[in-house]
């Protein structure tokens, strides 16, 4: 995993001095044209900026080696940094939504040249950075390098807006196109914004893994030669990529040790082809005290007992 945090550090080393560099000259343009759509897209810049930080200081906090405090690791710094952008997102799409909706009222004077040129440097920049990320790290599987990947691909609708009001002002002279276009931005980046705490909680909650077929899995446990019941199955995600699983298993009470050891080995083998990348099997035989269900008898009694306190 290591290897492919380095991949993930590099790609994003190179995006974040590229974004921060032109970020400055947004924020200059923006201001030297009166344009809210430059201004909105630095200040997502500057978001994005702050995004790809977290996300590396995140990758460089999870290689760090597990303790005996941290049985896991840091793994979950890449979680929380996933989290973090998806707030710095929704953040920028309030400052925009206030800010347009006072410009629909009133207009103001915009420099429509000097306004296209910056936004057309602005969409080769991003698309560099979009394209740098594509290609250079897993952004369908990492949920911390897809956060930042949708941070940039935001900016790279920002720039598509702020050319295309740019082009309206030029043509009719429609002044309310600017924040028009910028609450469209807005509305793009909210949805990707959802997306991503959505997933992030999910996780950080401790929820199954979503795209893992989970009656599959326990049909996979349940069928192995020699188990007789599956209970106590939990299943959850680490961090990206890394999946985990436990379970109690039943079997025959004459079973030999060195057999029980076979049939986990089995399951555990078995379960990494489901994309379980971390299993603990405990085996139970059947004069041992069991629930065959997936949640625990005992769980059960202790939200009986909350329930009447």
């Amino acid at each position: 995993m290591s290897h492919i945090h380095h991949h993930h550090k590099s790609v994003l080393k190179r995006a974040l001095l590229l974004i921060a560099a032109f970020m400055l000259v947004e924020i200059a343009g923006g201001l030297l044209t009166n344009s809210l759509a430059l201004l909105s897209d630095a200040g997502h810049m500057l978001s994005d900026a702050i995004a790809l930080a977290l996300s590396l200081a995140a990758f460089h906090w999870s290689d760090r080696p597990t303790t005996l405090k941290n049985t896991f690791g840091y793994r979950r710094g890449e979680i929380i940094a996933a989290a973090l952008n998806g707030l710095t997102l929704a953040a920028i799409v309030l400052w925009i939504v206030i800010e347009a909706i006072g410009r629909l009222l009133h207009p103001p004077e915009v420099a429509s040249l000097g306004m296209l040129a910056v936004a057309v440097t602005g969409l080769a920049v991003n698309i560099l950075i979009a394209v740098w990320m594509h290609r250079g790290s897993d952004i369908h599987h990492n949920l911390n390098m897809k956060s930042a990947y949708l941070h940039v691909l935001g900016d790279l609708l920002g720039s598509v807006g702020a050319i295309l009001a740019a082009l309206l002002m030029l043509a009719f002279g429609w002044r309310w196109a600017d924040p028009l276009v910028s609450l469209l931005i807005a509305a793009l980046i909210g949805k990707s914004s959802v997306g991503v705490l959505k997933s992030a909680l999910h996780i950080l909650m401790e929820g199954a893994p979503t795209h893992i077929d989970h009656e599959r899995l326990l049909t996979t446990l349940r069928a192995a030669d020699g188990v007789i019941a599956v209970h106590d199955l939990h299943l959850w995600t680490i961090t990206s990529g890394l999946n985990a699983l436990s379970c109690h298993i039943v079997v025959a009470g004459d079973l030999r040790v060195h057999d029980a050891e076979r049939i986990v080995q089995k399951l555990a083998h078995e379960l990494a082809q489901h994309g379980i990348q971390h299993s603990t099997i405990q085996t139970e035989s059947e004069a041992h005290g069991h629930s065959d269900s997936l949640v625990c008898a005992c769980e059960a009694e202790d939200a009986h007992e909350h329930h009447h306190h």
